[in-house]
């Protein structure tokens, strides 16, 4: 393929906007767009359309998104449904009537059933009822894929979806009102050292299962897909393994160096019992994470731990 395509990074601010950003640099494409939410408000439809038309784009990476965790998306779903409908709506429709023909949207993983056969194939998606503690954003991103496979199917456009698992890396939201429990844990773990607190409080029994998935594996997961040229479809992206939230705890206080009490407040929500992604289409096509988890949260930790302390502010992906 061509090695200078105009790459729309939406939403490079955010942690996967950022990674992409990183990844796509070091591999040699000069040509990135990128435009902050002060320059180019993705909700509102004039704007998007007269920024397509200036910018003659040749691929968008869609990342911009409303993101939360389960308190942010308990407390705001209005908002959650809403921004994510109309960032999809905007920039899939604009980049399509501008001629862009590749298109790469990020869902989630949150997208299928709360209840459905571990590992989660692609093929589980709207086989049953969504996890209610994050259903509207789960419903916006399962439309943005829909989307997607829409206009490919109308307009022959090369629109693809990734679901990845869930994130952790550089620039992720530690703001604990709406994060996400690996950036939550890192956090408090961090707190719980300088302070020197005798307990750490994680959310839940502790038995539920992720997987997690370092962002900069998420970038090259993407850039895999570009230079392979796929087409359409949805792929998922993980590592294939997943821990309890009560073995992910014990991790990070063990990085942390917290030797304090892990206390789990059951008064607060689990989400979903389990969520382990098959990752073999993309694994079969020869894409595989390769940073572990262990790995990746060390050096999470310690990004975190050197930054400059500032008050929490809301994330706009």
């Amino acid at each position: 393929m061509n090695r200078q395509p105009r790459i729309f990074v939406a939403g490079h601010r955010g942690m996967v906007g950022s990674a992409l950003v990183r990844e796509f640099e070091a591999h040699g494409y000069p040509d990135l767009v990128t435009r902050g939410h002060d320059a180019l408000d993705l909700t509102d439809q004039r704007a998007v359309r007269a920024f397509f038309a200036a910018e003659h784009i040749d691929i968008v990476l869609l990342a911009a998104a409303r993101v939360g965790g389960i308190l942010a998306n308990s407390m705001c779903p209005a908002t959650f449904i809403y921004e994510n409908l109309a960032i999809e709506t905007n920039v899939i429709d604009a980049a399509y009537r501008a001629g862009v023909t590749r298109l790469v949207f990020f869902g989630s993983s949150c997208i299928y059933p709360k209840h459905c056969a571990q590992p989660i194939r692609e093929s589980e998606l709207l086989s049953g009822p969504l996890e209610p503690t994050n259903e509207p954003y789960a419903i916006a991103k399962i439309a943005g894929l829909k989307l997607c496979e829409a206009y490919n199917r109308q307009y022959g456009t090369r629109y693809i979806a990734l679901m990845p698992t869930n994130l952790y890396g550089p620039n992720d939201n530690y703001d604990l009102s709406g994060s996400h429990v690996l950036p939550a844990l890192i956090r408090k773990a961090y707190e719980a050292v300088v302070s020197d607190a005798a307990t750490l409080t994680v959310w839940g029994t502790g038995e539920p299962r992720r997987e997690f998935l370092h962002v900069d594996d998420l970038a090259s997961a993407t850039r895999f897909v570009v230079e392979h040229d796929l087409l359409d479809g949805v792929y998922n992206v993980g590592i294939g393994a997943d821990l309890t939230i009560r073995e992910l705890a014990q991790c990070v206080a063990t990085v942390a160096g917290f030797r304090g009490e892990l206390v789990f407040d059951r008064s607060k929500p689990d989400g979903t019992p389990r969520k382990l992604l098959d990752v073999s289409r993309l694994a079969g096509l020869g894409w595989h994470a390769k940073i572990g988890l262990s790995e990746g949260i060390r050096s999470t930790y310690a990004q975190y731990a050197a930054r400059p302390r500032v008050p929490d502010a809301a994330s706009h992906g």
